[in-house]
Formats: structure tokens, C-alpha cells, sequence
């Protein structure tokens, strides 16, 4: 194995290469890993801006709106106004988008538990611990 000496290039890779893993995992729901994460931030925290989401999920807006859209398309999510603010356009769950990210839950976590299993619990806590100061961190400016 090459070891890769540009960190863009390997960051790629590797979220390639696990996100590809996690499709699959999903395929039978017909949500993608990245559409799965969107419906459980929402889930979590409720209707909220998609300001705060796309904050919150480390996505620009027009990347949030390009994952939102079939989401909406499918009944999963809907947008609307803040009634307080008109401006602010804010994104809630549906009872289908509960609906499907409950049965989405147990393929997500048996794909999660796989991964763990293959790279190793405490690497991938450390490998989640890492990446989230990547994220977190503004070191880059």
C-alpha cells in the first residue's frame, strides 16, 4: 500500500471508500449516507433553519439543498417560512421521514457495527475524535 502524502487526496479517499460502504448498507431504503445523516440531525434537534443545519451537518447551503430535495421530493422533509421571521427558511421531519429513518436505523447501526468491528472500536473513536477537530477546529482559517 502507498501512503499518500497530500491529506486532501487521502481525506477523499478514505470518505469515498467508507461513504461507498455506508450507501450500501442504506441501498435497501433508498437513502443515501448522506441523506440518512441530514433526517437524523433533523430528527434530533427538530425543525430548525437551514442555516443552523447546514452549520450543524458542516455543509454549505447549496450542498444541504441538493441533499434536501429529494428528501422533499420523497415526503421525508418539508420547508417552509419561520413565522416569526419570513426570511429564514426552516426544514422539519415528517411522520414518512420518521417512518423511514426507523427502518433505516438497524441497517445504518449493523453497517456501523461492521466498521467497527473491521478497523477496530478504539481506532475508529480516535479516527471520529480526529476528524471532528478537523471539522470543529478553525486552525485553518
Amino acid at each position: 500500500m502507498t501512503v499518500c502524502s497530500c491529506n486532501a487526496a487521502a481525506l477523499r479517499g478514505a470518505s469515498r471508500r467508507v461513504s461507498q460502504f455506508y450507501d450500501d448498507a442504506l441501498a435497501p431504503t433508498g437513502l443515501r449516507g448522506t441523506q440518512y445523516h441530514v433526517l437524523t440531525r433533523i430528527d434530533r434537534h427538530g425543525c430548525r433553519s437551514l442555516n443552523d443545519l447546514a452549520q450543524d451537518l458542516a455543509m454549505d447551503r447549496s450542498t444541504l439543498g441538493h441533499n434536501l430535495r429529494p428528501l422533499e421530493r420523497d415526503g421525508y422533509v418539508v420547508l417552509g417560512s419561520d413565522p416569526e421571521d419570513r426570511r429564514t427558511r426552516k426544514v422539519g421531519l415528517t411522520p414518512a421521514g420518521k417512518k423511514k429513518l426507523a427502518e433505516a436505523r438497524p441497517l445504518w447501526k449493523k453497517a456501523n457495527d461492521r466498521f467497527e468491528k473491521a478497523f477496530g472500536a478504539g481506532r475508529a473513536e480516535q479516527l471520529r475524535k480526529l476528524l471532528s477537530e478537523l471539522v470543529d477546529d478553525d486552525f485553518l482559517g
